[in-house]
């Protein structure tokens, strides 16, 4: 493990793609020619970066974008650090100082590893950092070097203004959150939780995006994320030639076990947070919640519903299936990962009814557990991160909702920091934001970038 102050030296081997922040020569131009704003130079800057994160370890690793980041922070009066937790996997943290150092630490954190993508599929270069139509394209423009980019750039508008945050701010940019953290924040938690000494509160992906309902643009403020449970099905069988008559075939049982859980329809359950959403999604979509029933409520909400729906209930996703190694062979073993979302409190419930239904042939391995997260939609910081948005953009209004996902939030737990999903973005109507996530032609407008920007500067400025 190695551990560096100040800017990192590559271990990947790949040039630095722009290592010196790049806005500093001259102007820069979108294809209409319209002088980029930093938060774009940054983004498109780091989506070069290809970190790619495979998950079981292989990575190309976040080494150049940590370094990237380094110069960037450095170059404004920081003190980053930066550790390395294997070999090309290093985190990025450091400290701005607060006008109030009495009042407990804010962590600001994103992550700058991305899942692959497959260029065959993309319309552009998934890691060109391509400026078109008004637009960034690229591998990371929202999931999440956008608001890696709008932390930089509106810490930079405090700073180089002479002014300081209202408290001391955590800025932290973590490794391996694709693949669970376990090589990132987690291990910055674990390893060095004096980095984040003082702090209670964290805000990061995935919230403070706009969605569009009955033509009123809303905002949803991320209060709480389901749990993870990554697990392996394991089936056992008899190896053969594939000629035979078999009736203990490893595939036939792992595909049997596949689709039960696959096709499973998990039951609503409505938490405080959905419970609370929905009712706000009622009102302004003049609908009875108790004619309309909370999934059809979610789904008229367009785009929205990509997120909302699976935060309704459990979901359990096979996503990858491995056997055999020729054809006329019958393997003895079958093997498929299979992603587990419940809400929180519910894993232990849901484990035993996926044991039940995969049957007791079939093994289950946990490669990876997390906790479920729930906030109350009150507070300082809510209502802080509610009155910013409204100022921004007046009259709309801001709602509370549970992720499906999971972000790095849940590391910070493990210290007693709450965490938000904050990282504002006003999009067109006709965007379906949550089909960027992990999808192909991932892009994000470039005046959602200038407003991302400016909202966190206001809110580091005045919370």
């Amino acid at each position: 493990m190695r551990e560096r102050d100040g800017c990192a030296e590559s271990t990947t081997g790949i040039g630095i793609v722009g290592a010196m922040p790049s806005d500093t020569a001259d102007p820069q131009f979108d294809d209409g020619g319209v002088q980029l704003d930093e938060t774009a130079i940054i983004a498109r800057d780091l989506i070069r970066f290809d970190t790619s994160n495979y998950g079981e370890g292989r990575s190309n690793g976040e080494a150049d974008a940590a370094q990237y980041l380094e110069a960037r922070l450095s170059a404004l009066g920081l003190k980053p650090e930066s550790f390395e937790s294997a070999p090309g996997r290093v985190s990025v943290v450091a400290r701005v100082e607060g006008r109030n150092r009495h009042t407990p630490a804010l962590v600001v954190h994103g992550h700058t590893d991305v899942v692959p993508a497959d260029p065959a599929n993309w319309s552009v270069d998934p890691f060109g950092g391509v400026i078109k139509d008004g637009l960034l394209w690229g591998r990371g423009a929202v999931d999440m070097k956008n608001m890696n980019a709008m932390i930089v750039a509106a810490v930079g508008d405090i700073l180089r203004s002479g002014r300081q945050p209202a408290r001391d701010l955590v800025l932290g940019f973590f490794a391996d959150e694709e693949d669970g953290g376990r090589l990132g924040a987690h291990y910055l938690v674990r390893e060095h939780p004096q980095l984040f000494e003082g702090a209670t509160e964290a805000i990061s992906e995935v919230g403070g995006y706009s969605i569009t309902l009955n033509g009123q643009r809303a905002y949803l403020l991320q209060t709480g994320e389901k749990a993870l449970i990554w697990v392996k099905l394991i089936a056992r069988g008899r190896a053969s030639h594939g000629s035979r008559v078999m009736h203990d075939n490893a595939i036939t049982k792992l595909a049997e076990a596949v689709a039960a859980l696959g096709r499973r329809e998990w039951p609503i359950r409505l938490t405080d947070t959905t419970t609370q959403l929905i009712s706000e999604l009622s009102r302004i979509l003049g609908q009875d919640p108790q004619k309309v029933g909370p999934d059809e409520l979610v789904l008229s909400t367009g785009t929205a519903g990509g997120f909302i729906q699976g935060s309704l209930r459990t979901t359990t996703n096979p996503t990858m299936l491995t056997a055999g190694y020729k054809h006329n062979v019958i393997p003895d073993t079958a093997e498929a990962l299979v992603d587990i979302r419940t809400l929180p409190g519910e894993e232990d419930a849901v484990l035993a009814e996926v044991r039940e239904l995969i049957g007791p042939d079939i093994e289950i391995v946990i490669l990876n557990q997390d906790v479920g997260l729930e906030n109350e939609f009150s507070g300082p910081l809510v209502e802080a991160m509610t009155s910013v948005i409204r100022k921004h953009d007046p009259g709309a209004p801001v709602l509370p909702y549970m992720l499906s996902g999971g972000t790095d939030n849940k590391s910070l737990s493990r210290l007693g920091i709450t965490g938000y999903g904050f990282a504002p973005l006003k999009l067109p109507a006709d965007l379906d934001f949550p089909a960027m996530f992990h999808g192909v032609d991932e892009r994000v407008p470039l005046d959602a970038l200038v407003f991302g920007r400016r909202v966190l500067t206001d809110l580091l400025l005045d919370y």
